[in-house]
């Protein structure tokens, strides 16, 4: 990868940013090298709309990214999130042949527990073990070397729609990448702010970005659940554009200068000030108008999340707490609404576990991107992502004029 074969670059490409990540791996050590960011024009809520833009974004983070780790940049893991991210669990079973579990055993109870109808239109994206169960006994990681008759197996399906990925390789690919890997934002940004007590003890990542919100919940050091949300970090800035009479670019600054949602907090005398869109000068309001503005969609977020939890019957796995993380994770008093509306105890993550830059990594809004690297570097011999059918339109067309033959 690049001049260098450790080299392992992270590209996340999310809806307000695109984000390049360098690291040197050496055994277990990840060491960051270097990091490029650039506005991200090109998507809405996660999916590719614009390819050129798009294109343009990646180049320029790339060549940030490249000019600090004075390295070349050839291949990338990209991240994926968006609203056609589906994950939904799966069981096989098998009879035992040999006298022992082989690996050869495990690939074929996860082939027949991944043995289930998926549309043409989408993709497998992760196939990820939960749990073996060996002649009924359950809870077992790695039963290589058991003895038994019967073995079955629990994963987790990450199915994303097959356009949608399609675009996120043409994309790097047009800015003159491989992609090595696809893999899904929240799960990359586990590998970057949640230690192994937490997956081992039941935990909930919450990504709030721009666009999405992307849920994992991890128990026994195994993903349990994932989901993504189309409604994110933009939906507030949005929300502040309309109630305060002011453009996007605008809430945009003032989010992040004054936001916060926890209008009991607010002082009385504490003021925000809003530019004039005829350039004639601003205005001045209380900054408790700003939190009343904020509190309600941030609420609304979790309680939609929570809804999902109650809905997938996942509220028993989590039993450690939630760990927050995303752009939107920096905003005043997030921690506090997620803790009133989850009744557990919230953190906010950022990157850890790295070296090398660590200063300039150490923010929610890079989670995603350290977390591609962390993920690269433990599975760069499987190369999982494969677009199923080159012909995938072809095959669509064809049976749309069967349609309307008929």
């Amino acid at each position: 990868m690049g001049k260098r074969e450790e080299i392992i670059v992270g590209l996340d490409i999310g809806t307000t940013k695109i984000c390049s990540v360098v690291a040197e791996v050496s055994g277990e050590e990840v060491n960051i090298i270097g990091i490029g960011s650039n506005p991200s024009v090109g998507l809405r809520k996660g999916v590719v709309v614009n390819i050129e833009s798009t294109v343009e974004s990646i180049k320029k983070a790339v060549e940030e990214a490249e000019t600090m780790a004075g390295c070349e940049i050839s291949s990338v893991y990209a991240g994926i999130a968006g609203g056609h991210i589906t994950g939904f669990n799966s069981y096989g079973l098998i009879a035992l042949k040999g006298e022992e579990i082989t690996q050869a055993d495990i690939d074929r109870v996860i082939e027949s527990a991944r043995a289930v109808a998926i549309p043409m239109d989408r993709e497998v994206i992760h196939v990820l073990p939960q749990e073996f169960i060996v002649d009924g006994e359950p809870g077992i990681r790695n039963p290589i070397g058991i003895a038994g008759v019967r073995l079955e197996a629990k994963i987790h399906i990450v199915t994303g729609a097959v356009t949608s990925a399609q675009n996120i390789v043409k994309c790097a690919n047009k800015a003159g990448l491989d992609v090595c890997d696809i893999i899904l934002e929240p799960i990359a940004s586990s590998e970057a702010v949640m230690t192994t007590e937490e997956k081992e003890s039941g935990t909930m990542l919450i990504d709030i970005g721009g666009g999405t919100t992307d849920l994992a919940i991890f128990s026994g050091n195994n993903i349990r659940h994932t989901f993504v949300l189309a409604i994110g970090g933009n939906n507030m800035t949005n929300d502040i554009s309309v109630g305060l009479r002011t453009p996007m670019a605008e809430a945009e600054k003032i989010k992040l200068r004054y936001g916060t949602c926890l209008p009991d907090k607010v002082k009385n005398e504490e003021t925000i000030e809003i530019p004039d869109m005829s350039g004639r000068g601003g205005r001045k309001l209380p900054r408790q108008i700003l939190a009343e503005i904020l509190e309600p969609r941030v609420e609304e977020i979790f309680t939609l999340v929570k809804r999902e939890i109650l809905r997938a019957g996942m509220k028993d796995y989590i039993t450690s707490g939630v760990v927050l993380t995303g752009g939107s994770a920096l905003l005043e008093g997030i921690s506090s609404v997620a803790e009133s509306v989850f009744e557990l105890p919230v953190r906010v993550g950022t990157p850890q576990g790295i070296s090398g830059l660590v200063d300039v990594v150490n923010n929610p809004m890079y989670a995603t991107g350290v977390g591609l690297v962390v993920y690269g570097s433990k599975n760069q011999e499987t190369k999982k992502f494969r677009i199923r059918d080159v012909n995938i339109f072809n095959r669509i067309m064809k049976r749309m004029r069967g349609w309307f033959r008929m």
